[in-house]
């Protein structure tokens, strides 16, 4: 995070008048951030940024992506009381929210590998101005962060099909992308599919098929020997209800937009303890 950054979110929370932080006597001493529920942690050197730019000392014994039960100290801390006042909002903010997705993320993942290796991806349905942070708490709790902008890949979607047609977009993309970048097509049925991996996709994308399509379209794939170097995703609609149906789909990769924005904020506190 970036000093302007922090900066940003705490001149957000304080304001410019700043007298409940103020109230108390600016002295040293010792505080503990803990969780009041068993989760997984990410947003651990977010916080850090944050305790670093007020002069707070901070440890911790956990990582990224560890899973902790309820009552664990994430962090113990010593430095100005009026300091690690002005932290607690923004951090157990931070903290509660990255957390929340990571054991999401986990649980999610741990469903999947009761049936496969497939891949648990995000999408890019983030929280405007926190991308980059939320797909970290993803890889924290064990999933794939996807593409974090439209620069990373070429997504052609249905829009695109709907103007150009299948051919004539992915001609397009190989005419335009980088070496380095692969094509993606959405597509809503199994003749789409095909079609896409006949004509070089790297990535297809079955959008919104039950699970009962997607087998049958995965079918289909392999009875018309598509290249095993081709990917194939599904995404629409999947949540911690049905993931488990998906799972034993056959799929390499499984992306689900609710990792994020069905996430729970986890329960975060911060007390002083002299």
């Amino acid at each position: 995070m970036l000093r302007s950054d922090v900066e940003y979110y705490l001149r957000e929370d304080l304001g410019y008048n700043d007298i409940s932080c103020t109230l108390v006597p600016d002295r040293e001493v010792r505080a503990v951030i803990f969780t009041k529920e068993d989760c997984t942690l990410a947003g651990l050197d977010i916080a850090m940024e944050f305790f670093n730019y007020l002069g707070i000392l901070a440890e911790t014994e956990y990582k990224q992506g560890d899973t902790v039960k309820k009552g664990s100290r994430i962090f113990s801390l010593r430095g100005s009381s009026v300091s690690i006042l002005r932290s607690e909002r923004v951090v157990l903010n931070f903290l509660g929210h990255l957390c929340g997705i990571a054991t999401l993320t986990r649980s999610c993942v741990d469903t999947v590998r009761k049936f496969s290796d497939t891949k648990v991806a995000c999408t890019r349905k983030t929280t405007p101005g926190l991308r980059e942070y939320e797909k970290k708490a993803v890889i924290a709790g064990g999933g794939d962060p996807h593409r974090f902008n439209l620069s990373d890949a070429v997504m052609i979607k249905d829009n695109h099909v709907k103007m150009m047609g299948i051919e004539s977009a992915i001609e397009s993309a190989r005419k335009k992308a980088s070496f380095t970048q692969k094509i993606e097509v959405e597509v809503e049925s199994t003749d789409d599919a095909l079609l896409a991996a006949g004509f070089g996709a790297d990535i297809i994308m079955l959008d919104n098929m039950a699970p009962a399509t997607v087998i049958k379209t995965m079918e289909a794939l392999r009875k018309a020997s598509v290249p095993e170097h081709i990917i194939i995703e599904v995404s629409g609609g999947i949540g911690p209800g049905n993931l488990e149906e998906y799972a034993k789909t056959g799929v390499d990769v499984i992306s689900m937009g609710s990792i994020i924005h069905q996430a729970r904020w986890v329960d975060i506190s911060l007390e002083f303890t002299s």
